[in-house]
């Protein structure tokens, strides 16, 4: 999924993350063994996948977390932000399968969560069903049914519930026209024969639906406890903690949910007493009191990442360093080339457009290799096997005497295009624009404010030349990233998320069809591969970047890891305090 995912790490970090973890073996992050400090590993703490801060937590206390901002949505039919999605599905409500807390690459596996297995599938891939476990508990102390996680997955058809994964809509049957359940309206394909079973029957076989479960859309939601929009502000638990107070934008205090059962729940453990999320702070300010970890601070972790001017108070520091994590995001950052207009429905002018990017330029100007690696395909390592992808071959700093040889033979030697970035990635953009430059391509760079710059770049009518932003897996899988980046029919006039280049190519759409209808998973996963080698050649954009997500904690924090699946944000599952005493409040 798109989200709108990082803020951009400037050219002030790249020199001094150089520097002080530059030793780090970059290949470190292809890690398999998921082995962290706490067992004994040697890896530096925020060098390499599979490192855990601080050892084992002990139960009780209060966590910390310090933000620059509110979240998107809580309401789990509307929650589709990587890091919103860690801490609903962790902490507030809980989903039909789920992934293992653990870091690195153990972190991607599934395993039940409401449900007793990974959902069994018949009629060829059609149906799955999946069974509850027993002793599942909402905060009032009422069971978890299987009606309430078919109410859930209706809401996220509303018209008035807007933002959440659309997975149910692609993938379940006789959903055309139908607007959610708060009319009074129910879905066929969706059906709970007693109170623990919950049958899908699809419109095509999807071996991976295991995966699909995993979303917040397949977390159950009350009928009775059904709020319309207000529901974001409260979410009804069913997972370890209830919301106590929530005071949008400033604000969220979580306490325990005492019917939340242990013994049913082989993921959260639950450790803090009490978690508050401060919000409205500047990214500085959050660093700055985190490198000072005094009294509260003590026990807090920050959800912004690391801002630029920061890195020199902390990489030089051994006991604040020892405090970073920074894992993998598993997102590809690209330069979306649009392909509606001219120059760029020429396959040609896109082709030149692959030789004349400087990359290495893009990391330094995101954060320099410690944090950053550069991206040889649209498919990131997570979605690969760790391999990493490259058919072109081209080297990092680009080949601009090959761009103007593709340009010369397209006719258009001397290109003026226009670039808008968000105002954060304007460092990015200018090394953009001399790369670009060195290939006799003329850039404008225009910003526009984050808040704004998605609908800027998704309004397809006025959208520009070139921008650039990143997209995310929402699990591991080829099927939640290609369709999504460069299938032409998910293009829309406004509020265009994705497929921000508007490619639109027959050959493409017809062979992610044909991906879609394998029953065997590991034949799709090797079908997506070869489409991402084939896209390459097509060139409907430029991927950039690979990244990190920087990450500071307090000296009282423990089990603090950054999640393969939620773009290395902690997992909330299983942080806590060292000292719980000195975390109280």
């Amino acid at each position: 999924m798109n989200r709108r995912t990082h803020a951009a790490l400037a050219a002030a970090i790249a020199a001094t993350l150089t520097l002080a973890l530059g030793a780090c073996n970059t290949k470190a992050t292809d890690s398999k063994d998921g082995t962290g400090a706490a067992g004994g590993s040697t890896k530096a703490p925020g060098a390499a996948s599979g490192t855990i801060v601080g050892g084992t937590p002990v139960r009780g206390g209060t966590l910390t977390v310090l933000s620059n901002q509110d979240f998107a949505h809580l309401d789990p039919a509307r929650n589709w932000t990587m890091p919103n999605m860690d801490f609903g599905i962790r902490l507030l409500y809980r989903t039909l399968v789920t992934f293992k807390a653990e870091p690195g690459a153990a972190g991607s596996e599934l395993v039940p969560d409401l449900a007793t297995d990974l959902g069994r599938p018949s009629d060829g891939g059609r149906t799955w069903t999946f069974t509850l476990k027993e002793g599942v508990k909402y905060e009032d102390g009422s069971p978890v049914r299987a009606a309430d996680v078919k109410y859930n997955v209706e809401r996220s058809f509303a018209p008035d519930l807007t933002g959440g994964p659309d997975y149910a809509a692609q993938y379940l049957d006789g959903t055309e026209g139908y607007k959610g359940p708060l009319t009074g309206q129910h879905l066929a394909s969706v059906e709970t024969p007693d109170e623990r079973t919950i049958v899908f029957h699809l419109k095509r076989p999807v071996a991976e639906f295991s995966y699909t479960a995993t979303l917040p859309t397949f977390s159950p939601v009350p009928q009775a406890q059904e709020k319309g929009a207000q529901y974001d502000l409260r979410p009804f638990s069913s997972g370890p903690y209830r919301i106590e107070t929530y005071d949008r934008g400033k604000q969220l205090t979580l306490v325990r949910n005492t019917n939340w059962d242990q013994a049913t729940d082989s993921v959260r453990k639950a450790y803090p007493d009490r978690i508050v999320f401060v919000q409205g702070l500047k990214g500085g300010q959050v660093d700055d009191r985190l490198i000072a970890s005094e009294g509260a601070d003590a026990s807090a972790v920050e959800w912004p990442m690391m801002r630029p001017e920061s890195a020199a108070k902390v990489l030089p520091k051994a006991d604040v360093k020892s405090r970073l994590v920074a894992e993998m995001t598993g997102c590809t950052e690209m330069l979306y080339l649009n392909n509606a207009k001219a120059p760029f429905d020429d396959p040609k002018v896109r082709e030149a457009m692959m030789y004349a990017v400087d990359k290495d330029a893009q990391v330094t100007s995101f954060g320099g290799p410690a944090l950053t690696d550069i991206a040889t395909s649209f498919l990131p390592p997570a979605l690969t096997n760790g391999v990493r992808a490259d058919p072109l071959r081209i080297a990092p700093v680009g080949d601009p005497a090959k761009a103007k040889e593709l340009l010369a033979a397209a006719g258009k030697p001397d290109l003026k295009v226009s670039l808008t970035v968000s105002t954060g990635d304007k460092t990015r953009g200018e090394a953009l624009q001399q790369s670009l430059a060195k290939a006799g391509i003329q850039v404008t760079i225009n910003t526009a404010d984050p808040s704004v710059y998605y609908d800027t770049i998704g309004d397809t009518r006025n959208a520009p030349d070139l921008s650039v932003t990143g997209w995310c897996p929402d699990y591991p899988s080829g099927a939640t990233f290609l369709p999504f980046v460069f299938d032409g029919r998910t293009i829309k006039e406004k509020g265009n998320q994705g497929n921000y280049s508007q490619f639109r190519d027959q050959a493409t759409m017809d062979r992610m069809d044909e991906i879609a209808r394998m029953s065997d998973v590991k034949e799709a996963n090797a079908a997506w591969l070869q489409l991402d080698q084939d896209l390459m050649k097509k060139s409907p954009a430029v991927p950039l970047l690979w990244q990190r997500r920087p990450l500071l904690v307090g000296t009282n924090v423990a089990g603090a890891f950054g999640h393969p699946v939620w773009t290395g944000m902690f997992d909330f599952a299983t942080i806590g305090l060292k000292d719980p005493a000195k975390g109280q409040g």
